[in-house]
Parts: C-alpha cells; sequence; structure tokens
C-alpha cells in the first residue's frame, strides 16, 4: 500500500482476530522480484500457531483469558520470521497494542531476532504505519508512538521492572520469549504480572530450542502443560530445511542422541549440555521403593543444611545407605540455638551415626550442639577434596551423590528436589576437574538455592561406620 486509506484502516481491523489471514495477505507471496518470490506463504508450524491464536480470539469464552504458547523446535525452522510477522499482526490490527520482545541474551536480541523483525516490517504492504529504530517499532503517528509500540528488551536480574509493568487493560498485551530455555525463571515468574489485566487480549509466546532439560521453559513442557499450548517442530518435518545434512547428523549421532534431540526434533534433552546430574537418573530415584534389607546395616547420617537467605529453607535431611529422606524443612532461621535443639532431637530419634552441618552459616548451630553434649561435624564446600578430579568438597560431594542415584539410590516423591539436583550446571575449566556453578549463579539464572539437594549431598562429605548410640552415649560417631 503506497498510502493507507481509512478504508484500507478497515480493511486490516478486520484480521483483528485472524492472524493467518493477515499475514497471507499483507506480505508479497510468490510474487516475482520480491524476497518471498519462491514461498507460497508461511510454513505450516507458523501457520498452525497464527491458527492457534486466531481461534482462542474469535471465541467469545476465551478472548480475554491469558493464551500461552510454547513452540520448542530443532534448528531452522523459521523462529525468527515466525516471531516478526505475528509482532506485524498484533501492532497493525489494534490500536495501541504493547508488546515487549526478549531474548535469552542481548547479543540474540541485538543481532538476531530484532534484524528479523524489522526485515519483515520492511516486507509488508503496511510499512508505513510503523517507524522501526534499533529497539523498537513504533506506530509512526507521533501522537501515539508511546502506547502503540513494541520494545526490544534485554533481561536481567536487575531489570525486571519492564515486564512487571507490561499493562495495557481493555487492549492488547503481547510478550514474545525468544531462545526461552536461558531465560532465568524470575524473569518468568515477574512477566506473568502482565497477565492480569481485564478485558484485555493476552497473548504470552516463548520460542526456544530446548537446550536445557531445568527451568520455566522446560516445565511449559512438563509441571505447567495444562496452562500452555505446547509445539514442538522436528526441523525434518518443516519447510525449506536442508533434509539431507539433518539425515547426517542423524545416521551421525542417532536418532535418541540429546544432540539430535535439541537440534533436530525439537525435544528435551535426557540431560542439558552443562547439567551435572541427569534428569532421567534423579526421576528414576523419585519415590523409588526399597526393602528394609536394602538399607537397614549401613550407618544413619543427619545432615543438615541452614538457609543462606530470607527466601531459603533450612533443611534437615537423613539418609541410610540408598535411601534418604527429609526430616524437617524450616524457613530461614538464626536462633541457632533452637536449630540445635531440633537437630539433637533427630539425632537422638533416629540414632544417627553422624550428623553433618554446612559450615556456610551452620558454624553457629554446632556451636550451640555443643553445649547440649554433641560432637557435629562442620562441613566446607570450599573445602579440599579428597578426590583429585574435584575442584573442591562441594564437587567432590555432588559426584558421589550423582553416582549413589546411577547405583540405585532412592529419594522422596519430591518434585522440588528433582529440580534441585537437576538444576546445577558444571563449570568448564582448563585443568578438566569437575566444578559446579555456585548457589549465587544459580539465583543469577533464576534458579532457588539448592537446600534439599545440598543436604543430601552433605550425606556424603565423609565415610561413616555403624556406631549406634545404643547406651545413650550423646554425640558420639566414628569416622573411617
Amino acid at each position: 500500500m503506497s498510502e493507507i486509506t481509512d478504508e484500507d484502516l478497515d480493511y486490516i481491523a478486520s484480521f483483528a482476530h485472524d492472524p493467518l489471514g493477515y499475514i497471507q495477505e499483507v506480505y508479497p507471496w510468490g510474487e516475482e522480484d520480491t524476497e518471498l518470490a519462491r514461498h507460497a506463504g508461511p510454513r505450516q508450524w507458523q501457520s498452525d500457531v497464527m491458527q492457534t491464536i486466531g481461534d482462542h480470539l474469535s471465541n467469545d469464552e476465551t478472548r480475554y483469558k491469558p493464551l500461552r504458547i510454547a513452540v520448542s523446535s530443532g534448528h531452522g525452522i523459521g523462529k525468527s520470521a515466525g516471531i516478526s510477522m505475528i509482532l506485524k499482526w498484533a501492532l497493525d490490527t489494534c490500536v495501541d497494542t504493547r508488546i515487549v520482545v526478549t531474548a535469552n541474551t542481548e547479543t540474540q536480541l541485538r543481532t538476531k531476532t530484532w534484524p528479523e523483525i524489522k526485515k519483515w516490517q520492511r516486507l509488508a504492504e503496511t510499512r508505513d504505519l510503523f517507524k522501526t529504530t534499533a529497539t523498537a517499532v513504533a506506530s509512526a503517528d507521533p501522537e501515539a508512538d508511546k502506547s502503540w509500540r513494541a520494545d526490544a528488551i534485554p533481561w536481567s536480574e536487575n531489570n525486571t521492572e519492564a515486564f512487571a509493568g507490561l499493562h495495557n487493560e481493555g487492549k492488547r498485551i503481547v510478550l514474545i520469549f525468544d531462545e526461552a530455555s536461558a531465560i532465568a525463571d524470575k524473569v518468568w515468574e515477574v512477566a506473568e504480572g502482565a497477565l492480569t489485566d481485564a478485558d484485555t487480549e493476552i497473548i504470552w509466546i516463548a520460542f526456544g530450542n530446548p537446550t536445557r532439560n531445568s527451568g520455566r521453559f522446560r516445565e511449559c513442557f512438563r509441571r505447567h502443560r495444562k496452562l500452555w499450548k505446547t509445539f514442538q517442530i522436528d526441523s525434518r518435518t518443516v519447510e525449506g530445511t536442508n533434509k539431507e545434512y539433518l539425515q547426517e547428523m542423524v545416521d551421525t549421532y542417532g536418532e535418541d542422541s540429546d544432540i539430535v534431540k535439541v537440534r533436530i526434533r525439537g525435544i528435551f534433552p535426557s540431560m542439558s549440555l552443562k547439567q551435572f546430574i541427569s534428569t532421567a537418573d534423579a526421576e528414576a530415584a523419585q519415590g523409588r521403593h526399597l526393602e528394609p534389607s536394602q538399607y537397614s546395616f549401613a550407618p544413619v547420617i543427619l545432615t543438615c543444611d541452614p538457609a543462606w537467605e530470607g527466601d531459603d529453607d533450612l533443611v534437615i535431611g537423613k539418609r541410610q545407605g540408598l535411601k534418604f529422606e527429609i526430616l524437617r524443612v524450616l524457613p530461614k532461621n538464626d536462633n541457632d540455638i533452637e536449630v540445635a535443639q531440633i537437630l539433637a532431637q533427630l539425632e537422638d530419634e533416629h540414632k544417627a551415626d553422624a550428623v553433618f552441618v554446612d559450615a556456610g552459616y551452620g558454624t553457629g548451630i554446632v556451636s550451640a550442639g555443643k553445649t547440649l553434649g554433641r560432637s557435629w561435624r562442620l562441613v566446607w564446600f570450599s573445602g579440599e577434596a579428597g578426590d583429585q578430579g574435584c575442584l573442591n568438597k562441594r564437587a567432590e560431594m555432588w559426584k558421589l551423590t550423582r553416582d549413589w542415584l546411577k547405583e540405585g539410590g532412592a529419594i522422596p516423591d519430591d518434585q522440588m528436589l528433582v529440580d534441585e539436583l537437576t538444576g546445577p550446571e558444571t563449570v568448564a575449566r582448563l585443568d578438566g576437574k569437575i566444578q559446579i556453578e555456585s548457589k549465587k549463579d544459580m539465583k543469577k539464572r533464576g534458579l532457588p538455592s539448592p537446600n534439599r539437594a545440598d543436604a543430601l549431598c552433605l550425606s556424603f562429605a565423609y565415610p561413616v561406620s555403624t556406631a549406634r548410640r545404643r547406651a545413650g552415649r550423646q554425640g558420639f560417631a566414628r569416622m573411617d
């Protein structure tokens, strides 16, 4: 359209609930001497997603309920083009639409996602309705450019306000996450605040390659799947992908290899590339039934992992051989005497052979225990490891936990514990030693402190022999 008339605007508005129809209309599909000369229309998966949006908005019962769509895919399917077309439809067909686009990194957003959005703005016949900059697509009407726009906003732990403040009551909100696997859980949580406006069209779409087997993107397809419309796209089924190369990868690595699952099939790996404990091992241990004869001969080890920050929990665990259970989960408690009394009571109740306490915030607890006649042992996670292949004691304990899970260890049917065991990633080192990412770095990724998991790992701090206090000898634990 060289000049947009009122009649044209009315026609555009008629597609407010028909994104697929609009995209087919506004781009020069199949026209000679255009960039789309070889394309008859959107790819099938793109059409399916657009149709899902159209069906939701066309239904009076669902129109003002938040629509969440998660698309997990292999490489090369036209993901950025799909994002760009949806963004174009959303802006053009509803006055004062607000859109926020973010990605896993600022580099991805600035150099890949946003240039594709600019390209599809340029290709559209309605290009003159909006002006495009390096960080925004805004209405060409200077009186509406602040209220009718899409913005590229990098996320960080200190920049969640843009997501929390995304409100547009009575109109339309679109939130787009690109490469969503690596967007921190905290950003997802804050973004949910944009879903509360009444009588508002709200669309949240998360796109990504399934590179991580933990986090909120993964949970769109698992724990939260009832809230999300999900698509898993195999690159081999998509028009325009290099089928010969894709088959070569399958032949090389195998259909069920993680690299093929992530890069081609669009399904989550058995184990993420940097994930230390596999989801398969943790889930196999979850709720595993053991006969008493499989663990009752082993020493009883109690552990205490104190809370680090206000939103963390203090966890007391018990492991006997192949069986682990959580005895107490308490909010952060700075009353060391009270915690010591609880721990002492549990030590007596379970006739523990050893009690290990994380030294990070546990020195006061152990000191209070001494006044009760207890000889609990502090464990310094940063201390030297007995295993020379591990950077420190923390890495050594996590490695032993991983081995224990593979050997048939049993944990409670506790999804939070499973998530914590599978959450930490390894840190690459030139010397090849195992290093587990810090709690601080986990929190930067939006993951909580793994207090339940650390309670299990603490039980592997030092070898313990069975030396039950059958005669009431307090605080006795013999270390091999």
